[in-house]
This record gives structure tokens, C-alpha cells and sequence, in this order.
């Protein structure tokens, strides 16, 4: 019988813990995702996220703690809830030896749409997933971005309430990464609940809410915004030099003894970023010591934390 709640929110997750022996894959993990939310769920390789989504889908029990989508307890009514919800892996689950069309209609009967249902729905996702002329076309010989949104396609077919997408957008290109998202936003907007976990910053920072998982553990969660406002740990100076290769090997000599107060120093993109703290207090020493040391400074300023700044600080163990 379903769990009948006044209103709930899709999802609900409440002290969820999945140990593997010693192992604890997730530790106590609790949030809430409302309605048409677009919920980022950010970790490092091995945080945690695809064993929560795997316990949120039914597909694990939990050790301890509940979770329950769409009002049903996902450990103990996860055949139910499956006809409400869509779930995207990583690996583009779908038939290479059958053509797009014939995919779709095999999803659609599998999640028990009629010849007619299916038929129509197989229309609507074709013209939707922009695979106008390829429906026709083998699944193996459609590119990476062309897989990506039939798969997409393939997870809808039901009209689930929830989707769950694991890491989607994994070796797909930026144009189709971007078109992608806004195919995910399209369906928000029609009331779809949708939990992604992705390595992209710059798709985390589309996401409404995002929960920063390590160890096992949620250890933040909010907007993108606040999230800068109250997780950076440091301030952020950027360095824009003649090679950063090398300013990162004098920066990191530097911080093992002790000579200047740095918490991270990482690359991003023709950029280096150290994070510290009283970052503007130590502009004019840090390209002092970087130009003694051959490598010439051409602009050092303090910055705005980027997303991809307060999640490498977030994930830090704090006894570093």
C-alpha cells in the first residue's frame, strides 16, 4: 500500500546509511527536493552519490535511515515508485543493435504503454531529442551527444514525476552538454523533479540547489550562491603568469615550509587560484617570491570564489 503524506515533497531522505561491511558508502545523509527542483548532487570519485541514488531508486536497502520518493518508501515499495519515476545512468543503457525508434518503443512497453501510447510517445521524443531523420538510424552509429539524448528520451517514455540522472553529460561534448540542459529545464518548468550528479561546475552552477557529498557524507547544501557566501574556507587570489606549471611547483615548495600561508593551490584554466587566508595581505609578497624564482607575474588580484574553489575547500578534511 503507498504511504499516504499531505502533500509531500517528491523526495525525501531522512539519516540514509549504506554500509558494505566496514565500509560506510553513505553516512547519514538527510535533504528534502521540492517539486520541478533541479537538485546538483556534487562529490569526488567515490563520495557516495551513485550508491545514494541506487538506495533512493530501490535498487540497495539501506543499513539505516529512510528515504521515500513520491510518497513511496523506496526499500520496501520500489516496484510501485518505479512506474513514477526515470532513472539516466551513466552508461547510456540502451539496445546499439536496434535504431533509435525501436529503442523508445521498447522502453515504452517495457514501462507498459500501449502499442498506441507508445507509438505517440515515440513521435514526441524523437521531435524533442532533435533525432528528426535519425530515428531510423542504428543506436551504434549515433554520436556520443545523439546517444545521450535517447537515452534521455528512453528515461521520460513513462512521464515519470522524478528523474534521476547519474553523471549524464560524461564524455558528451559542450554543445551537446548545454543542449542537454536545456532539455532538463524544459521539463522542470512542466513539474518534473530532477536529481543530477555531475563533475561539471559550470552544470552545478544551473542547478537550483547542490548538495556537496564526501566520505559518504552531506556535508553542504544550498543555492550556488550561498554555498560561496558560507562554505569558502579562504579567501581566493588569482595569478595570471608566464608558467604555471612551474609557479605551481615554486607555490607548493613555499607552502610545505612554511613560508607562505596557503591552504590550495590549483590551476584553473590558463589561471592559478590559491586560496588563503587574508588574501589580499600577501598580493605583493607571493609575486614577489614567484618572480625571484624566474617565473614572471602579469596579474595577481583577489576574486569572487568560483564553485569549483568552494567545493575543493568544502571536500578538504577540516584537520588539514
Amino acid at each position: 500500500m503507498k504511504t499516504t503524506y499531505r502533500n509531500p515533497p517528491p523526495i525525501q531522505v531522512k539519516k540514509l546509511t549504506k554500509r558494505f561491511g566496514s565500509f560506510v558508502a553513505v553516512d547519514k545523509v538527510s535533504f528534502v527536493v521540492e517539486k520541478g527542483q533541479v537538485y546538483g548532487w556534487l562529490g569526488p570519485n567515490g563520495a557516495g552519490k551513485t550508491t545514494t541514488i541506487r538506495l533512493l531508486l530501490g535498487l540497495l536497502r539501506p543499513t539505516e535511515g529512510t528515504c521515500h520518493v513520491l510518497g513511496y518508501d523506496s526499500a520496501t515499495q520500489a516496484k510501485a515508485m518505479h512506474a513514477h519515476v526515470g532513472y539516466m545512468s551513466q552508461l547510456f543503457t540502451l539496445y546499439d543493435d536496434l535504431t533509435a525508434a525501436e529503442n523508445i518503443r521498447f522502453y515504452g512497453q517495457a514501462f507498459g504503454l500501449s502499442r498506441r501510447d507508445s507509438g505517440r510517445r515515440r513521435d514526441e521524443i524523437i521531435e524533442m531529442a532533435g533525432l528528426l531523420g535519425r530515428e531510423n538510424e542504428l543506436t551504434s552509429n549515433l554520436s556520443g551527444g545523439w546517444k545521450q539524448r535517447l537515452a534521455l528520451g528512453c528515461a521520460i517514455v513513462h512521464h515519470p514525476k522524478v528523474l534521476f540522472l547519474d553523471e549524464p553529460t560524461a564524455g558528451v561534448d559542450p554543445i551537446s552538454r548545454r543542449e542537454f540542459w536545456e532539455l532538463i529545464y524544459a521539463m522542470a518548468r512542466q513539474g518534473v523533479t530532477i536529481l543530477v550528479t555531475t563533475h561539471y561546475m559550470d552544470e552545478a552552477e544551473l542547478c537550483q540547489r547542490v548538495g556537496f557529498q564526501s566520505r559518504g557524507q552531506l556535508i553542504a547544501l544550498d543555492t550556488p550562491d550561498r554555498l560561496k557566501e558560507t562554505q569558502m574556507r579562504g579567501q581566493v587570489l588569482e595569478i595570471d603568469c608566464t608558467d604555471n606549471q612551474a609557479a605551481v611547483l615554486v607555490l607548493q615548495a613555499a607552502q610545505r615550509d612554511d613560508q607562505i600561508p596557503m591552504e590550495e593551490i590549483a590551476l584553473y584554466g590558463t589561471r592559478l587560484h590559491v586560496i588563503m587566508p587574508n588574501a589580499e595581505s600577501f598580493q605583493q609578497s607571493i609575486r614577489a617570491f614567484l618572480e625571484n624564482r624566474g617565473v614572471k607575474v602579469h596579474a595577481i588580484k583577489r576574486i569572487a570564489p568560483t564553485l569549483e574553489d568552494v567545493f575543493v575547500s568544502a571536500v578538504r578534511p577540516r584537520d588539514e
